[in-house]
């Protein structure tokens, strides 16, 4: 594992800008050197932020604050200032943006609802009922397919983008938590907490077709679309395991930190960002071509959500006790 680095300090925007520097051949943006991984901005959202998404065509972050009465800050991704709020329902947690249709999903927790946000007016427009304790979500962008995760039920809602109802009710594991999508094979993989498996759920049929064993409570889940590799964040075990896609096997395991929780990838770079939920306040960078650590990176207290715009090669980390969203930017 990596060393934390912080290697220059310099005040930027509101917040400060550290370094850390990953070696990984093909890690940096249409070259093998040497990529540098800088905290360059942090932002001041709502309370408990926690889940986190981009819409890579507008430039527009979506933070989600884990209160009772649940909002989403609306970040521009240029200036990285807040330019509005919307109220959704309550204890939100996850969210996720339908590039194409610049349509933001967001679970409510609470309500065991989703929120469907218009991301050209930052209004709700529609308020879809899903299963008991809905937790993450994920789009397919070119279906218009949302899969939303349903901890208390062992399920998942699929939701038709354009008519924003729900048509099929998927059985999966025990404490399903985290999705992710292969938009190239139209897949989904969901991580079962409690089985600490994965279940992949492919085609229009909607069905399970394998299940994968990987690490302890596995939580946070991303696919690379280039490697069809997928990374689950194993919270209770300390590690990541990295599923081929194509096979439904684990082909490695690397080891983290105290407590890894959400997961994305930049699928320019190969690089994977990795949430550490715990006060070391801290963010792994794994290079995806060697299934290492690359860099460790200082962020703000407990570090929940992560996501990555991967036109340029931006990533945006949600931390839950600061209420801050720490902005990184591979160069």
């Amino acid at each position: 594992m990596g060393a934390i680095v912080a290697l220059a300090f310099s005040v930027i925007d509101s917040g400060h800008e550290h370094a850390g520097t990953s070696t990984a051949p093909g890690a940096a943006p249409g070259s093998t050197a040497p990529v540098t991984h800088l905290v360059t901005a942090t932002v001041a959202v709502g309370s408990l932020p926690n889940g986190v998404a981009v819409d890579s065509g507008t430039r527009t972050v979506y933070a989600v604050n884990h209160t009772v009465r649940g909002t989403v800050s609306v970040i521009d991704g240029t200036t990285h200032t807040v330019t509005a709020t919307v109220p959704v329902g309550g204890s939100p947690v996850g969210t996720a943006v339908d590039p194409g249709t610049h349509t933001v999903y967001v679970t409510n927790n609470d309500d065991d609802t989703v929120s469907v946000i218009d991301g050209n007016t930052h209004t709700v427009t529609a308020t879809v009922r899903v299963g008991n304790g809905p937790f993450g979500v994920a789009v397919d962008p070119e279906t218009h397919t949302a899969y939303v995760t349903n901890a208390f039920d062992t399920s998942v809602s699929v939701i038709n983008g354009n008519t924003h109802t729900v048509t099929a009710t998927v059985r999966v594991g025990n404490g399903p938590f985290g999705v992710a999508v292969d938009p190239d094979t139209h897949t989904a993989y969901v991580t079962n907490s409690g089985d600490g498996t994965v279940s992949v759920i492919g085609g229009s049929a909607y069905t399970v077709t394998a299940t994968v064993a990987v690490g302890k409570r596995p939580y946070g889940v991303a696919v690379d679309p280039g490697t069809h590799e997928v990374y689950t964040a194993n919270s209770d075990g300390h590690t990541v395991s990295v599923i081929d896609g194509r096979t439904n096997t684990v082909i490695a395991t690397v080891p983290v930190g105290t407590k890894p929780w959400e997961i994305a990838v930049d699928p320019g770079t190969h690089s994977v960002y990795v949430t550490n939920y715990d006060k070391d306040a801290t963010l792994w960078v794994i290079d995806g071509k060697a299934n290492t650590v690359a860099v460790t990176l200082a962020v703000g207290k407990y570090p929940w959500g992560v996501a990555v715009d991967p036109d340029i090669h931006t990533g945006y980390v949600t931390s839950y006790l600061d209420g801050t969203m720490s902005v990184i930017e591979a160069r």
